[in-house]
């Protein structure tokens, strides 16, 4: 019943999204243990905003959002947003392309 979606063309994507969502997950899990305990190891913000745009954005947002970490930022609130927004358009646009 579910066999499309081991077909190469939906399950390597499906990895992908995967591995770069825990790869988020991670990354801000230990940005948030950074700010409360090693200055001077935070993670650049502008590499949290690049995970949200390879794919980690849903990740990203549900994981700030669970631990509160940038939730004032509102780059980040208003930003990670449009980000995954923009992603479900485009994944749109492929899929009816295919």
């Amino acid at each position: 019943m579910l066999d499309f979606v081991f077909e190469p063309k939906f399950f390597i994507p499906a990895i992908y999204i995967a591995a770069i969502s825990l790869i988020s997950i991670i990354v801000c899990c230990y940005d948030k243990f950074a700010a409360k305990h090693i200055q001077k190891h935070r993670t650049r913000e502008s590499t949290l905003l690049a995970l949200s745009a390879l794919g980690g954005s849903v990740a990203m947002l549900l994981c700030m959002l669970l631990i509160r970490h940038k939730t004032k930022h509102k780059k980040f609130m208003i930003g990670i947003p449009l980000i995954i927004i923009l992603q479900v358009t485009l994944a749109v646009a492929l899929i009816i392309l295919i």
